[in-house]
């Protein structure tokens, strides 16, 4: 597997990422918007078999390729699993020629200075070591920002930017993910105090280092144009952070540089009562629209 022609999808590949990677905490919720309520399954084995069968069925789809969809991000027991009769990374890339990202943070903890920072991620170096030993080409791990408090998100992003530089030593590149809460009263604010404070995280990234950044679709378009534009940033990508597909499509639109990489806005309207042709002709709908927005 050659990193070189992953990196070079990553930084010029006209497409999004898909974001499947929904954990113990959020795994119930998807499975009940994909159709399968909790009655249907009677344990976290089973839960979990359930939610890789509508991964696995979302990755072997036509319409899941890296033509759009240039890279997917994995929850760790996906990528201990397979799809297609591969380990799943390996699928990804070798038959769809989608980057597979691999998340590694494991929550959040409670609200302290308007922010949620990470929890520990203990045997993350191990973690590190086995995605690399599956083909994995980055990771991604997510802290929220709720509200416009300037210690709480210089934590959080100092946070982050220590947690790529582990990821940045392994040779993999990590998605830094400081979300913004979409229903923040002070939303505007707290995105130019972060803007002002990834733009100094990522000038402490050491030359010839790049990372990539996962950020809410900015209340400002075109904000985080001089983080598109720095020098160690691979890439910007953004979450649907709860809005709509249309709603999170449209605002990305106006966001130049920036595309997509939804969880929710990608599989929402798809439903395991679906027959394959239904299922995939609403996978390929979701895909055309989530990649049109992203090559503005």
């Amino acid at each position: 597997m050659s990193n070189d022609a992953m990196r070079t999808q990553m930084e010029t590949g006209q497409g999004f990422i898909a974001a499947l990677d929904q954990s113990g905490g959020s795994t119930p919720k998807a499975l009940r918007l994909y159709g399968i309520e909790e009655d249907q399954y009677s344990s976290e084995a089973e839960m979990f078999d359930l939610i890789h069968a509508m991964r696995a069925r979302i990755a072997t789809a036509p319409g899941f390729t890296g033509d759009k969809v240039i890279g997917a991000i994995l929850f760790e027991m996906t990528m201990d699993r397979e799809i297609g009769g591969k380990p799943a990374a390996r699928y990804l890339w070798d038959d769809k020629r989608v980057v597979p990202f691999l998340k590694i943070d494991k929550g959040l903890e409670d609200e302290v200075d308007g922010v949620q920072m990470m929890k520990p991620i203990p045997g993350l170096s191990d973690l590190l070591d086995r995605a690399v030993g599956h083909g994995i080409f980055g990771t991604k791990e997510r802290s929220v920002i709720h509200s416009a408090n300037p210690a709480g998100i210089a934590n959080i992003v100092a946070q982050q930017v220590d947690l790529g530089f582990q990821v940045l030593d392994k040779g993999l590149v990590p998605i830094l993910e400081p979300e913004v809460n979409i229903k923040a009263t002070d939303k505007a604010e707290a995105e130019e105090i972060l803007l002002a404070e990834l733009t100094k995280g990522m000038d402490a990234i050491p030359e010839g280092q790049k990372v990539m950044l996962k950020l809410t679709i900015p209340t400002k378009p075109d904000l985080y144009a001089p983080l598109i534009a720095h020098p160690r940033v691979l890439r910007v990508v953004a979450l649907s952070g709860g809005y709509s597909r249309d709603e999170a499509c449209e605002k990305l639109a106006q966001n130049h540089g920036m595309i997509a990489s939804f969880s929710r806005g990608l599989t929402e309207g798809l439903s395991a009562q679906q027959s394959d042709a239904e299922f995939n002709a609403a996978l390929s709908e979701a895909v055309d629209a989530i990649h049109a927005a992203s090559i503005t």
